[in-house]
């Protein structure tokens, strides 16, 4: 098996932190989680994904019995991380849970900004590029967004409990409109190559919230 040193691995998404990829399969994981996040399925080739971290063919077949297979690891892979990512951000008792919320959304903008607005979301990426093609990928990616959606919606109890919401908010409604328009906000972002979409839905989504 090959293995990827830490001085040879490029920098992307997941961020630096997350995920370790010592070994060939998560080094694969990583250089797809990359080019998949900025170029697309059906534009990134497996030589590419090989290249980036001078891993030779047959062992990518080891790992993954196709591109298909290949993909479907990266959608896990990046789940994962993100769920790791927003724990980071609503789990934080240091701060109210509106508050923790919307740090998330300011760290993304930042991470928006850091790629020059090519990544933004992998799971939004492939659900606009496969998502209504690819009965494999449509499960995946609709259990991807119902777990982050479950995250978010128990922070938002969170903030009922601490008085910041009306208590009859459905928390959960609240939380499929956030990443709605969230992922929205996002692909807008990428178009314009600038924060303004999310900044607007940001301030428009706290501001409609009910108060209590």
């Amino acid at each position: 098996m090959t293995n990827i040193s830490a001085s040879k691995r490029k920098p992307g998404r997941p961020a630096k932190g997350g995920l370790e990829f010592g070994d060939t399969r998560e080094a694969l994981l990583r250089s797809g989680t990359e080019l998949l996040t900025e170029k697309g399925f059906n534009s990134t080739g497996l030589d590419e994904i090989l290249k980036r971290v001078n891993v030779p063919k047959g062992s990518f077949y080891h790992y993954f019995k196709n591109k298909e297979a290949y993909g479907c690891a990266v959608i896990d892979n990046y789940s994962q991380y993100f769920i790791k990512k927003l724990n980071s951000h609503l789990l934080n008792e240091e701060h109210p849970a509106l508050d923790r919320l919307q740090a998330f959304m300011q760290d993304a903008m930042q991470g928006m900004e850091k790629y020059d607005y090519k990544r933004g979301c992998l799971i939004g990426n492939m659900t606009q590029e496969l998502g209504s093609t690819n009965a494999c990928y449509r499960d995946k990616l609709s259990k991807a967004f119902a777990i982050w959606q479950s995250l978010v919606a128990d922070c938002l109890e969170l903030a009922k409990q601490q008085g910041a919401l009306a208590k009859d908010t459905d928390s959960t409604l609240l939380a499929d409109f956030f990443w709605i328009g969230w992922e929205g906000a996002v692909m807008r972002s990428k178009l314009s190559r600038d924060n303004k979409p999310l900044e607007l839905f940001s301030a428009q989504f706290f501001q409609l919230l009910p108060k209590p």
